[in-house]
């Protein structure tokens, strides 16, 4: 089992080297902002984003939502991505 959460720790981390790129290219077109957790996961499946906090504020923990949540998602993306990965490959190492 530690070796699929190390995988999706280094998924994770080349996600968040892919993000940087990304966020790179729009910088040098002329896009003075990176993108944020919230914004990627917004464009990448906004139902997601909407289940996760009803279900979050409703049946969990009303107060993780917000200010918790809401501060990682307003966090650059490639940040919030390198972290998570790193930390899930640190945790699962051998």
């Amino acid at each position: 089992m530690g070796w699929l959460i190390r995988l999706l720790g280094w998924i994770l981390m080349g996600a968040a080297l892919a993000t940087l790129a990304l966020d790179a290219w729009a910088w040098i077109g002329g896009a003075r902002k990176l993108t944020a957790a919230g914004e990627l996961w917004f464009r990448m499946h906004p139902e997601s984003l909407g289940l996760v906090q009803a279900v979050t504020q409703r049946y969990l923990f009303p107060w993780l939502w917000d200010p918790i949540a809401v501060w990682v998602l307003l966090q650059p993306a490639a940040a919030v991505l390198g972290v998570l990965g790193l930390l899930l490959a640190w945790l699962a190492r051998r």
